[in-house]
C-alpha cells in the first residue's frame, strides 16, 4: 500500500508540473519555472512566522507572492539593468533562494522546516504524513489531498484560460491585437507555476521539482508538433516517471525522488535517439537510406539496355 501512495504522490506532482512546463518550454521560459521553484522559499518562511504555522493556504500565499515578485524582478533587470535574461533569472533566483536557506537555517529552532527536505525533498515519508481529523479519524497520506487540490486547480486554469494562453504563448502581438492582456496571463502563468511548486515542495523538493517542470515537457515536445497531444503526453510521462522512479529507487534503495529524476532524463534521451520525428538516429538512419536508394538508382541506370534507334522512333512515333 505504501508503493500505491509513493507512486500516486509523484504522479500527482509531475502531472501539473509538466503541463505549466509545456507553456514555460514553448514560451522559452523553461528556467523561469527554476527560478520561482527556488525563489518561493523565503516566501515560505516568512508566511511560517507570519501565521505561526503550515498549513498550506498561508504557505500557497507567502510563495506565491515570492512567485510574482521573481517574475517583476527578472523583468526589471532585464529591461532596466539591462541584464540578459539568462543573468537575470540567475542573479533573482540564487540570492532570494540562498535568503530562504539562510532564514532556515539561522531560525532552525524556530521554524518546523527542514532543509534536506526543503532541498531534496523525501517522498518516502509520504505514507506516513498522515491527515487525521479532530475526532482522530485517518483520512489518509496529507499530500495527496494537497496535491489533488493542486491538480484541480492547474487543470481548470488550464481548461477555462487556454484560449488565452495558447495566444500569448505562440503569438503574443495577436494576442495582444485582440484585445488579450499578454502581462495579466503572464503574470497568472507565474503565480500558477509558484502555487504548485509548494504543493510539491515536502514530496521532492525544491530542486528536484525542476525536472519535472522541465523534463517531460520537453520529452514531449520531441515527440510530437501538436500542442494538445503535447499537454496529453507530458502528463502520461508524469505518470511514467512515477512508477518507474519509484521501483527504480527500491532496487537501487537509493532516493526515490532522485530516481523519478533520473528516470525522466532517461526518457528524455531515448525520445532524443528514437523520436519519428526528431531523433538523431531516425534522421541519420534516413539519410542513409536515402542515400542507398539514390546509389541503387544510379546502379539501375547502369544496369539498363542500350536505347536502340527503333526504341527511340516507337517512343516519337516515326516508327515504320
Amino acid at each position: 500500500m505504501d508503493a500505491f501512495w509513493i507512486i500516486l504522490a509523484g504522479t500527482l506532482v509531475a502531472i501539473p508540473c509538466g503541463l505549466l512546463g509545456c507553456y514555460l518550454i514553448l514560451r522559452n521560459m523553461a528556467m523561469v519555472g527554476d527560478a520561482i521553484s527556488h525563489a518561493v522559499l523565503p516566501g515560505i518562511v516568512i508566511a511560517f512566522f507570519v501565521s505561526g504555522t503550515r498549513e498550506p493556504i498561508s504557505m500557497l500565499l507567502g510563495a506565491g507572492i515570492l512567485g510574482i515578485l521573481t517574475t517583476f524582478l527578472i523583468e526589471f533587470f532585464h529591461s532596466k539593468a539591462g541584464l540578459q535574461t539568462d543573468a537575470a533569472i540567475g542573479v533573482t533566483f540564487t540570492w532570494l533562494f540562498a535568503l530562504g536557506v539562510i532564514l532556515i537555517s539561522v531560525f532552525a529552532g524556530q521554524v518546523d522546516l527542514d532543509q534536506e527536505c526543503v532541498l531534496y525533498g523525501e517522498i518516502a515519508y509520504v505514507p506516513i504524513d498522515l491527515w487525521i481529523t479532530g475526532s482522530g479519524q485517518i483520512m489518509g497520506p496529507r499530500v495527496i489531498y494537497l496535491m489533488g487540490v493542486v491538480l484541480l486547480v492547474i487543470l481548470t486554469f488550464i481548461i477555462v484560460g487556454y484560449k488565452q494562453l495558447f495566444l500569448t504563448t505562440f503569438d503574443p502581438n495577436y494576442a495582444a491585437a485582440t484585445g488579450v492582456s499578454v502581462g495579466l496571463w503572464h503574470y497568472l502563468l507565474m503565480s500558477a507555476v509558484s502555487f504548485t511548486t509548494v504543493g510539491a515542495f515536502e514530496s521532492v523538493g525544491a530542486i528536484l521539482v525542476v525536472a519535472l517542470i522541465i523534463v517531460p515537457p520537453a520529452t514531449a515536445y520531441l515527440l510530437t508538433e501538436d500542442f494538445r497531444k503535447m499537454l496529453f503526453l507530458t502528463a502520461g510521462l508524469g505518470a511514467v516517471v512515477s512508477f518507474l522512479g519509484y521501483h527504480l529507487a527500491v532496487w537501487l534503495d537509493g532516493s526515490i525522488a532522485g530516481a523519478m529524476s533520473v528516470v525522466a532524463g532517461l526518457l528524455f534521451g531515448l525520445a532524443f535517439l528514437f523520436s519519428p520525428q526528431n531523433g538523431i538516429l531516425v534522421k541519420k538512419h534516413g539519410a542513409w537510406s536515402s542515400i542507398g536508394t539514390k546509389d541503387q538508382g544510379v546502379r539501375d541506370e547502369g544496369t539498363k539496355p542500350p536505347h536502340t534507334h527503333t526504341q527511340t522512333q516507337t517512343q516519337y512515333g516515326h516508327g515504320a
